[in-house]
């Protein structure tokens, strides 16, 4: 069945790409493997940082970003545990492969004369936690096996959630679909789906667009620099 296999990036906002930069390169030693003016975003700077050869930890800098204020329990959690705004990530959890790396991860974040707490067993997963750049809240996760739905749905939740047998069944088990070979065609904009925010006469010619125009019209392939 066609899902998506994983993280190809999240993105996030920031008023110092450098500062993210050195605290993910130095701290969390992954490397910059990108750097450049966002494509179609005036001003905008694009970050990348490696996890692997398909995920990385995105920043976006616009001049904006550093006149939007930093509320803890609005614009951002403070701590993994604490509120947000609905919609704004509350933290970040990157993968580690086993307990030793783990340890070896909190190692390295103590050498940088970062505090940094756990490891906690969650039972699925083993977790250490610390602060980022910008009130960014982080943790580092390990999971000796994939986790058993059986148990780890709470039926207590599910209903408390509002979540009848049969969605949880459809939830537990999404109907199978492969795709038509792209020929699915765009729909009428829809008031009660969720849309992107853009200025509404923009949004509606991106509507109108064709899929293969839209495509020709917004790619931008070449990087910054010519590699010979």
């Amino acid at each position: 069945m066609v899902k998506p296999n994983g993280v190809h990036h999240l993105a996030i906002a920031t008023a110092d790409i450098k500062t993210q930069i050195a605290f993910f390169s130095d701290v969390l030693g992954m490397e910059l493997v990108a750097l450049y003016w966002m494509h179609g975003v005036e001003g905008a700077w694009h970050g990348f940082l490696r996890l692997n050869d398909h995920c990385s930890i995105a920043f976006v800098q616009t001049p904006d970003i550093a006149k939007i204020p930093r509320e803890i329990g609005v614009t951002h959690a403070g701590n993994p545990g604490a509120p947000c705004a609905g919609g704004a990530m509350q933290h970040l959890a990157l993968n580690c492969r086993d307990d030793r790396e783990l340890l070896a991860l909190r190692d390295r974040i103590r050498s940088r004369d970062m505090n940094v707490f756990g490891p906690i067993d969650h039972g699925f997963c083993q977790s250490i936690y610390f602060a980022g750049p910008e009130n960014l809240s982080l943790e580092i996760s390990t999971s000796r096996s994939a986790i058993d739905a059986r148990a780890w749905i709470d039926p207590e939740v599910v209903r408390l959630a509002g979540i009848s047998e049969r969605e949880l069944a459809r939830f537990t088990s999404p109907a199978y679909f492969d795709g038509a070979g792209g020929s699915v065609k765009q729909p009428p904009a829809d008031p009660a789906k969720p849309h992107m925010v853009y200025p509404e006469r923009r949004y509606r010619q991106m509507l109108a667009t064709a899929d293969d125009d839209y495509t020709r019209q917004r790619s931008q392939t070449t990087p910054p620099v010519k590699v010979a």
